[in-house]
């Protein structure tokens, strides 16, 4: 591809064999013709054939640029690694196991377009979640201790799809599983973010990559750690002499 993407769309995987060649064909059919765009996919050293897919994929979807960690680091590095390889000055994220829902985009893309310019992230709400019951309660438990700490005003920070501006993220602090508190970190910096209700759909194939337990005991270092930051934080409107 030689001009500008106008959007990029950053997939992190992690042992994704199953879905990862459907979900690029959904992103092409949601995007090709609408505008210009790249799909930056970032597999975070899998172990089963996705880099493999990938590589074949690349011969026939022009849009996409395929990227492979040399070890493990996890969802959030994944990502980071995406955005900063990207080329558009906006980036729409999804997860790599089909969740998703590729034809959500231009939704968000409108939602952008209507928005105030001070709205930096556009947050992907799934309304109706695909997932099992006892994922469902702890998330639902989650989210709800989550909004009350860090008044982030986010009914579901943990939905993959997201659209936001690149510079603005890429001057966020940095840390393991920040991707789940990007409405308040988004605010933190003095930026409005806005959730947009969107599709959710059962997983294609493969696990789960996270447990129950795991979630909720990394979620609660975070949160302090989060709700730390936006305590500490001080901006100043800045004016020219």
């Amino acid at each position: 591809m030689n001009a500008t993407p106008q959007l990029s769309i950053v997939v992190p995987v992690f042992d994704e064999e199953g879905n990862i060649a459907a979900l690029v064909q959904e992103i092409v059919a949601a995007l090709r013709g609408r505008l210009v765009f790249e799909i930056v996919i970032v597999d975070d050293a899998s172990r089963d054939g996705t880099a493999a897919i990938l590589a074949a994929l690349k011969a026939q979807v022009p849009e996409l640029r395929p990227l492979r960690h040399a070890r493990n680091a996890g969802q959030s590095a994944a990502i980071h690694t995406g955005v900063r390889a990207a080329r558009a000055a906006w980036i729409a994220t999804l997860d790599g196991d089909g969740q998703n829902d590729p034809a959500d985009l231009p939704g968000l893309l409108a939602a952008r377009d209507a928005a105030a310019p001070d709205v930096k992230l556009f947050a992907g709400w799934r309304v109706q979640r695909r997932d099992t019951a006892s994922k469902r309660w702890a998330s639902k438990l989650a989210n709800g201790i989550r909004r009350r700490m860090l008044r982030d005003d986010t009914p579901d920070t943990g939905c993959g799809i997201k659209l936001f501006e690149r510079a603005v993220f890429l001057a966020l602090p940095r840390f393991d599983h920040m991707h789940r508190y990007l409405p308040a970190l988004f605010q933190r910096e003095g930026w409005k973010t806005v959730s947009v209700p969107v599709n959710h759909r059962p997983r294609g194939a493969g696990v789960s990559k996270y447990g129950n337990l795991q979630r909720a005991w990394v979620g609660l270092a975070d949160l302090r750690g989060v709700a730390w930051l936006i305590r500490r934080n001080r901006r100043a409107d800045v004016e020219e002499i």
